[in-house]
């Protein structure tokens, strides 16, 4: 029984709470968060764990063999670097941290130890998305030329404080948000990142809104385009005040033998083969894993995160997501936020 700590109890705390009362091998043993009214959201899921105001107390306790850190971004890398002294075992929520020198930080520690560091970068174990990851893999699409990925959504969801309503606080809406989706466009395309340019701003969301006399900053629409090493090159389509539609993310990988497709929450993948399928004739699959017994806030795809998770801790094996990719991830958004706030494209050199 792998025995979990819970550092930050608001809403991704709480959903990796569900989550892992949701698999066998697992339990929460113990949680810590510094604002009361998460520690009672955290008591109703865990009612027999044991509850903390300060997460150092939890890590002295003895009570767990692998620690979540869920805390806001700005935080993690403080309290990462507490949770890398022990030998415990650690999944962070994303991004790895809003700065590329706290990034390098946290590999720095990670790289000295024997215990997991994984971070939460769910997005790849979505069935449809977990689905075209392994059509791409098998050579369905052929050689992959170029990536799209759409997500049109709500708004950024209150959190404590409203902390995320802050680029200080996040990292910007392409670190916070979109490092998901520059880990599937590097992960997918097996090439490093070479340079972004972006375009985006803030038009809707939160312009109603004041902090301390301070109107939130975070972008809620912006392009984005990612050239890789490789020659691919993939985009991302992101509108945060798009609600009103169908499908939240479509996620498009074309290259010379075709063409694979993912869309969320449809669950279907579609492929095209180029000498055998033409516009409109595509096979259409539906997709499911039937591991997934609690959906939650992203398909399922947190459960599966720690049913590999649990499994790596046990084996003793490398994460399948690992600190380096964390960091990648944040180096994109980071580029695509500077693009912006400077109007040209940014190498990620320049980043990292």
């Amino acid at each position: 029984m792998l025995r979990y700590g819970v550092i930050g109890t608001g809403m991704m705390g709480i959903e990796h709470m569900m989550n892992v009362r949701s698999v066998e091998g697992a339990e929460v043993t113990a949680y810590a968060d510094p604002h009361e009214q998460s520690r009672i959201a955290a008591a109703t899921i865990a009612p027999e764990a044991v509850s903390f105001t300060d997460h150092r107390e939890l890590l002295g306790s003895g009570l767990c063999d692998a620690i979540v850190v869920a805390t806001p971004n700005h935080t993690h890398a403080a309290v990462l670097e507490e949770v890398l002294a022990t030998d415990l075992h650690v999944l962070t929520e994303k991004p790895l941290a809003t700065t590329i020198e706290d990034c390098r930080r946290i590999e720095a520690l990670a790289g000295d130890r024997d215990a997991i560091t994984w971070v939460g970068l769910e997005y790849r174990y979505m069935p449809p998305v977990a689905r075209l990851i392994a059509e791409v893999r098998a050579g369905t699409v052929g050689v992959p030329h170029t990536f799209a990925i759409r997500e049109h959504r709500f708004p950024f969801l209150p959190k404590v404080d409203d902390w995320n309503r802050f680029n200080a606080n996040t990292g910007g809406t392409l670190v916070e948000k979109c490092c998901h989706f520059f880990d599937l466009m590097t992960h997918v395309l097996e090439a490093a990142p070479v340079r972004v340019v972006a375009s985006g701003g803030q038009a809707v969301n939160h312009l109603d809104e004041a902090y301390d006399g301070q109107v939130p900053d975070i972008l809620d629409h912006a392009y984005v385009i990612v050239e890789y090493d490789s020659g691919a090159r993939a985009l991302l389509d992101l509108n945060m005040f798009a609600e009103a539609t169908h499908e939240q993310e479509e996620l498009a990988v074309v290259g010379d033998r075709g063409k694979v497709e993912a869309l969320i929450p449809s669950e279907i993948v579609r492929i095209g083969r180029r000498g055998r399928h033409f516009i409109g004739g595509v096979e259409v699959h539906e997709v499911a894993d039937d591991r997934i017994t609690y959906e939650g806030h992203h398909h399922g795809s947190s459960q599966l995160e720690h049913l590999d998770f649990i499994a790596a801790c046990q084996a003793g094996e490398a994460p399948k997501v690992s600190v380096a990719d964390g960091t990648l991830s944040v180096a994109v958004g980071l580029a695509a936020q500077r693009s912006i706030s400077e109007s040209r494209w940014v190498g990620i050199d320049e980043i990292l």
